[in-house]
């Protein structure tokens, strides 16, 4: 679901960067003000590599020709809180526009909203937190994972749909985009929410604590695993079918130029080598971690150093 800067007109990329700014900054406040960073700043950067792996992990979609990945946005605000998750979130996004040439630098603030802000700071609280609220079950967390993934990546892309056509550059039937947007995001919506299920259940009969935000060493040691073989293992069988957003556009039969040039950070476009090595996709989504991790690790310590700074 990441956005181009082929889809965006300048004014639109640009009030959607605004948008973000102002709620990564309202993050970063909440995060000062709860003292929420220190003890934090660990599972932030490895939560951050996690989702980045699994964001590579396209699965096909049956029937359709698309396939889907799982955004990671309810999963970082479960363990995390809503504004860590969000920071992580961004950091995620980042790196994978800089580096990986996956989202375009005018569709950044788009995407960090899209994926980040809507799970994060709108359904999470919104939706995921009243489930759980009173008791945490296994059969409750089923639920509020399930019901918040799929509003989660149903207002998502229909967010996405808004930002295209107020953009004006791609001509596009509203009702065409959006009946094609909706139901292969609710199918991959079902998807995120079993999997988040499964995982927040697991952490939850072993490690209780870390859903009330609370983590420890163990649950660290345990997504760092995964995320290395998430990244570099089983990203090499991602599903090269176009993604939903991908999918949609081509079947309303919209004309549009993907291929620009990347940025001149862009040292592995789509996850690759330019030779396109067979080993790639795995160097590319341990790198892609490891760099997740250290941009994660850096703005909680900064957000720490300030605070500090601002109470000495």
């Amino acid at each position: 679901m990441h956005m181009s800067d082929a889809l965006l007109s300048p004014v639109v990329g640009s009030a959607m960067c605004a948008v973000s700014t102002a709620a990564i900054a309202y993050s970063v406040a909440k995060v000062k003000r709860d003292d929420l960073c220190e003890k934090k700043v660990p599972m932030m950067g490895v939560m951050g590599a996690f989702v980045f792996a699994v964001q590579m992990l396209n699965f096909t979609i049956p029937a359709t020709g698309s396939s889907g990945h799982l955004s990671g946005g309810i999963l970082l605000a479960a363990i995390l809180g809503s504004a860590p998750a969000l920071l992580s979130m961004s950091a995620i996004l980042i790196i994978q526009c800089l580096f990986f040439a996956d989202g375009g630098l005018l569709a950044l603030g788009c995407n960090i909203f899209n994926m980040g802000v809507v799970p994060c700071l709108i359904i999470y609280p919104l939706i995921f937190k009243p489930f759980i609220k009173k008791n945490i079950t296994p059969s409750r967390l089923t639920v509020a994972s399930i019901s918040a993934a799929i509003i989660a990546l149903q207002i998502g892309p229909f967010c996405v749909v808004l930002e295209t056509l107020a953009s004006g550059i791609v001509e596009l039937s509203f009702s065409s985009f959006v009946l094609l947007m909706q139901p292969i995001h609710l199918a991959i919506g079902v998807a995120e929410g079993i999997v988040t299920a499964a995982i927040l259940c697991f952490v939850y009969k072993t490690r209780p604590e870390v859903i009330e935000n609370s983590p420890n060493n163990a649950a660290i040691a345990v997504f760092a695993i995964a995320a290395l073989l998430a990244a570099g293992a089983l990203s090499i069988f991602a599903s090269s079918n176009p993604d939903g957003l991908e999918w949609a556009l081509e079947k309303a039969a919209a004309a549009i130029d993907f291929e620009k040039e990347p940025i001149k950070t862009a040292f592995m476009p789509d996850y690759n080598f330019k030779n396109e090595e067979a080993f790639g996709t795995s160097v590319a989504g341990i790198l892609g971690g490891i760099l997740t991790f250290l941009l994660a690790i850096f703005a909680a310590f900064v957000i720490s150093a300030v605070k500090k700074r601002k109470f000495s």
